[in-house]
């Protein structure tokens, strides 16, 4: 039997990844030898193409068109729901075993095909290698790990007091019917395969929309779940515009309840507009403007290697990454020299490249607004101490990089500390003590993840205990902010991160997906 590849997760090392790369440079060849394809919706098994296509592009080849997709109409989200309407009832007639049997058949398959999928991922979202298949794998962990969840719940079916000795109660959850689930460009597999799994081992079905800009990702995703034994019925996938096919999805009558990753402007949006007629079920996951505390009491190489690899790994384009740092005055010149060296090391390059760590940010709109966020430093007495510029040099030219970038120097309370950008963008203050860094680091509106670097116990204890946001690490070398993983960091956003207090990759999250019956029997005296 051959041995298994190592797993590989979001802090795994070079060296942990180096006896991967020929498998995953065979599959680059698989996926390159494919690219600008013609890529079909699926809808009950069948593809469905269309009249009108877009159009995905790699961000480090803007010129290079990697695969076409249908611009999906209101039939074709008409005829996706009432698919997915139809065979609902038949779905959740299925034993919760034989539910989680075709879930974990489908894990199993996207294991099989991780490298291929890893590889569009690259190319699409422009990922690193280590970010890409740490993706993948942690989509196949969330579908066993909710499917586990689901078993040692008892399915959320639970014997309740008889007060009556004539009565037996229980408590059971039932599916609300069909979820939609829109999920976001930045974790295009992973952030689609959870909610998808949640909703399915439950006994509901699903219409995923992907993004646009990495509906590649999209549609391997959505081929190897029914490859790996979802029935055609209980997945199906459409593509499009946010305005043509996502907000007609979100509000179509026979949606039972919604999934959507993105910002916190358009995630509120669709809170405040889905429940018209009666209050349904949204799981809203937004962004963060992510933390991190280094104390004079800090291991300061452990608190470099943290925050760098959380504020510029995958460019930050992480709703996890480290946005800015609170760093003890007593130790802020030393941790700043070393974190300005540690970021010059970081590879700024092509994706494919083993070596690189940073590549592209996803399209010119995020160049965009990198290049506002540096004008914003400046202009409010800021000092660009590493980066501030887009990267054009050699084969950089082709496509949209930035460098990372750090800024000091700025007022605590500057936009740049309170903005979620979306960049590999840091911003860096000086404060006088842990407890003004705690209050510094609550005053967004966002509460997602939040670190803290420290060799003192009681100053770990405070922060835990005072910090608002949902996931919390202490000197986490592997990254300050970033690389919850299933069944170890539920990621629960708090205040303007999330809606649900119940976290992604957690064990309270695929009861969300299931309302409560009560159910009596009277037997007979």
């Amino acid at each position: 039997m051959a041995a298994l590849d190592p797993k590989i997760t979001y802090t795994s090392t070079p060296e942990e990844i180096e006896a991967m790369h020929g498998k995953f440079d065979a599959a680059l060849a698989e996926v390159e030898a494919n690219f600008g394809k013609a890529y079909p919706m699926i809808i009950n098994g069948e593809d469905r193409s269309g009249e009108n296509r877009f159009d995905v592009v790699a961000p480090a080849h803007t010129d290079m068109v990697l695969g076409t997709f249908p611009k999906g109409t209101h039939q074709d989200v008409d005829d996706a729901v009432a698919t997915a309407k139809a065979y609902q009832k038949e779905w959740a007639a299925l034993t919760p075993e034989e539910r989680v049997e075709k879930i974990r058949s489908a894990a199993n398959k996207i294991r099989e095909r991780k490298f291929v999928i890893s590889a569009i991922m690259i190319h699409e979202a422009g990922k690193s290698r280590t970010e890409a298949i740490g993706e993948v794998e942690e989509g196949a962990d969330l579908l066993d790990y909710y499917a586990t969840v689901y078993l040692e719940n008892h399915a959320y079916v639970k014997q309740m007091g008889n007060e009556d000795p004539r009565e037996r109660n229980k408590s059971v959850g039932r599916p609300f019917g069909v979820w939609g689930i829109m999920a976001p460009f930045n974790f295009p597999h992973a952030l689609a395969a959870g909610p998808i799994a949640g909703a399915l081992v439950t006994g509901n079905t699903v219409v995923f929309k992907p993004a646009s800009a990495t509906a590649l990702s999209g549609y391997y995703l959505a081929r190897t779940l029914l490859d790996g034994g979802i029935p055609a019925g209980a997945l199906q996938f459409v593509t499009g515009g946010g305005e043509q096919v996502g907000n007609y999805l979100v509000h179509h009558p026979d949606i039972d309840g919604v999934v959507f990753t993105g910002s916190k402007e358009t995630g509120m949006e669709l809170y405040n507009s889905f429940s018209v007629v009666y209050p349904k079920p949204i799981i809203i996951e937004m962004g963060g403007k992510n933390p991190t505390i280094v104390t004079k009491n800090a291991d300061l190489s452990k608190a470099v290697e943290g925050v760098a690899r959380s504020a510029f790994g995958f460019s930050g384009q992480k709703c996890s990454a480290c946005s800015r740092a609170y760093v003890d005055a007593a130790i802020y010149d030393e941790f700043m020299d070393r974190l300005v060296a540690r970021t010059a090391e970081m590879k700024v390059g092509e994706p494919v490249d083993k070596a690189t760590f940073v590549g592209p940010v996803i399209d010119e709109a995020a160049v965009a607004r990198f290049e506002e966020a540096v004008q914003v430093a400046k202009a409010a007495g800021g000092t660009i101490r590493y980066g501030g510029e887009r990267l054009t040099e050699g084969e950089l030219a082709e496509g949209t990089f930035v460098a990372p970038t750090i800024v000091d120097g700025l007022p605590l309370d500057n936009e740049l500390f309170k903005r979620e950008l979306f960049l590999p963008f840091l911003a860096v203050g000086a404060v006088e003590n842990l407890e003004q860094a705690v209050r510094e680091a609550n005053d967004v509106e966002y509460g997602l993840t939040a670190g803290i670097f420290t060799e003192d116990q009681d100053e770990i204890d405070y922060f835990f205990n005072n910090v608002e946001a949902g996931v919390v690490y202490a000197n986490r070398k592997g990254g300050a902010t970033t690389g919850a993983w299933p069944g170890s960091q539920a990621f629960s956003g708090w205040k303007g991160s999330g809606s649900s207090g119940k976290g992604a990759l957690g064990s309270y999250y695929p009861s969300l997906f299931v309302r409560e019956q009560s159910r009596t029997v009277v037997i007979d005296e």
